[in-house]
């Protein structure tokens, strides 16, 4: 294992003081606890939304606190659920009055973490909580029928939501709209996303998984989870369509449809290559007649150093627009 660290042990909280240190007009700690990151710049009467998960994933979760987003997270080590006490520390800190919003990914963990923290906010400190929980990744689920638990992963495309959301809080929205708008992202987002290469925990020491030199693997989730196919790799082109496809289907956008594009890299795809996928989204939405109103392009939810890249789209109506379009501004994401 190579890596440009220090212990092991050390690794998150060594990670959030340079954040702290990098960024101190935009986040803060709620006290001696580095895990519990919020917002340097507390609105009154505003809606709070935190969100929270584990590390490996910058800039997700944490790296979207901020100027018309998100404002607070709690942060677990590697790949694991930060405490319900923490998510509970996060929640009294950005409570202004208007009540907070929890915006995560559909994992056991941070489900049964939030759910204890919401309970222990309305019932120790009278704070009204509200959850939505994102799961977009074709991959991990077929359809849910009304009523059936969405067992589908949540992955990049909570981006999406936190930015929608975050707008309509920052409009200073009540609750009940800014879960509402929340939830309508949540709806029209789909991803699905593909591996070349395996991540390493750094407690760990060694590969989570192991993948040929000449192997992709489509649908493989940001932790090393199963994907759906795993095969030679194949030109840029072919991988893209392959998804697309899925992607595609399964909302399904059709013709006429508008969508916002992001474009993630998993940590060691260089942006040259996501380009050139961005270049096969463009000519793949152009031939099914659904125009593009924005591309993100970057690295906004990693998996440590494993390469691959995912694909989310939006489907936007004129209230997404106007909230995906205003501006925010974070330490990892800045829009004007």
């Amino acid at each position: 294992m190579k890596k440009m660290i220090n212990k092991p042990e050390n690794y998150v909280k060594e990670m959030l003081e340079g954040i702290y240190a990098a960024h101190p007009d935009l986040v803060t700690c709620t006290g001696e606890d580095v895990h519990c990151l919020v917002t340097a710049r507390k609105k009154e009467g505003k809606v709070g939304i935190a969100t929270g998960g584990g590390s490996g994933h910058l800039p997700l979760f944490l790296g979207y606190v901020g100027e018309g987003m998100l404002d607070g997270c709690s942060v677990g080590d590697v790949f694991q659920s930060p405490s319900a006490e923490q998510m509970l520390a996060v929640t009294k800190y950005i409570d202004s009055g208007a009540g907070v919003l929890y915006i995560y990914g559909n994992y056991n963990g941070d489900i049964f973490n939030f759910d204890m923290a919401a309970e222990m906010a309305d019932f120790e400190e009278d704070i009204r909580v509200e959850s939505v929980v994102a799961g977009e990744d074709v991959a991990s689920a077929g359809p849910a029928a009304p009523g059936e638990k969405n067992t589908r992963r949540g992955v990049a495309g909570i981006v999406f939501v936190y930015k929608c959301a975050g707008a309509a809080a920052a409009d200073m929205l009540p609750l009940e709209e800014v879960k509402r708008v929340a939830e309508k992202a949540c709806a029209n987002v789909r991803t699905m996303g593909v591996a070349l290469s395996p991540c390493t925990v750094p407690r760990v020491g060694k590969p989570g998984f192991a993948i040929g030199e000449d192997e992709m693997e489509i649908g493989m989730g940001i932790h090393g989870e199963p994907g759906i196919r795993r095969g030679k790799l194949e030109p840029a082109d072919q991988v893209v369509t392959e998804m697309m496809d899925q992607i595609v289907a399964d909302l399904p956008y059709q013709k006429g449809d508008q969508v916002a594009v992001l474009v993630n890299g998993l940590g060691a795809t260089p942006l040259d290559e996501q380009y050139i996928v961005t270049r096969k989204i463009d000519e793949y939405l152009k031939e099914k007649g659904i125009s593009v109103h924005r591309y993100y392009v970057g690295e906004f939810a990693t998996a440590i150093e494993m390469a691959g890249f995912s694909i989310s789209l939006l489907k936007l109506d004129e209230e997404l627009k106007k909230y995906l379009d205003a501006p925010a501004r974070t330490p990892f994401f800045v829009q004007v």
